[in-house]
């Protein structure tokens, strides 16, 4: 298994969230969301200009700025 940003995840690409790399209160903001270790993540989606980008997490979708999930190292198979 390899590890990246979720911002470089394709599209339909599942991964397991392995860290959430920031701390501060962007990164009590991105746990508070349920984007904690451990958790499965799907990529459903990105806007036409890239940003943001549509996870499917937890039986929910949910949208992040690019510069958000820059901090989201996702675990890939």
């Amino acid at each position: 298994m390899s590890r990246l940003s979720m911002r470089k995840m394709s599209d339909n690409q599942s991964g397991v969230i392995s860290a959430v790399k920031v701390g501060g209160e962007l990164g009590r903001r991105i746990r508070d969301m349920g984007l904690v270790p451990g958790t499965p993540v799907r990529i459903q989606g990105r806007a036409p200009l890239y940003d943001p980008v549509a996870l499917k997490i937890r039986g929910f979708t949910l949208t992040l700025r690019n510069s958000e999930a820059d901090h989201i190292e996702v675990e890939v198979a």
